[in-house]
């Protein structure tokens, strides 16, 4: 079964900085909780994105069980939209599409999350239990950080 994971966010910012930002594989490190010992390995991860760009991490999403995953950036619109489709990882499906609009109180970022877990109904009962729960805290933590850094909320 596809799930969809839809989140919104506002930033006080321009859209070249938020653009430079995201598009920088290495900036995920800082918006990943912690605890998920999330390590881009990719050697170019300090410039920007580009279609077709591979880009290879690991990361701890339970148990501290150290996982490999690779993503392909399948889709780039400079300074309007990005989509990382994963290769290998934990999931059985996943698509990430970035999107950039800008207003007059900044840019809102627009995230587009298209994923299914493996193992069937395994899969759906693991996503009822514990993975739904963990992406939402996830993107609460990114949610957070992203505040703090460009919208000025202090700790």
């Amino acid at each position: 079964m596809r799930y969809k994971l839809l989140r919104e966010q506002q930033l006080n910012c321009d859209l070249d900085t938020a653009w430079d930002f995201f598009s920088s594989p290495h900036n995920l490190e800082k918006i990943t909780p912690k605890e998920m010992q999330f390590i881009v390995l990719s050697k170019d991860n300090n410039h920007t994105i580009y279609e077709g760009q591979l880009i290879n991490y690991t990361i701890s999403p339970i148990l501290k069980i150290q996982i490999k995953w690779r993503t392909r950036i399948t889709q780039v619109d400079p300074n309007i939209s990005f989509t990382d489709f994963q290769e290998q990882g934990p999931y059985k499906y996943w698509n990430h599409f970035h999107e950039f609009l800008p207003n007059e109180k900044g840019v809102l970022i627009k995230d587009t999350i298209t994923y299914e877990l493996p193992f069937g109904i395994l899969g759906t009962i693991a996503h009822q239990l514990f993975v739904k729960n963990k992406l939402n805290k996830i993107f609460k933590y990114r949610f957070e950080v992203l505040e703090k850094m460009f919208n000025r909320v202090k700790s």
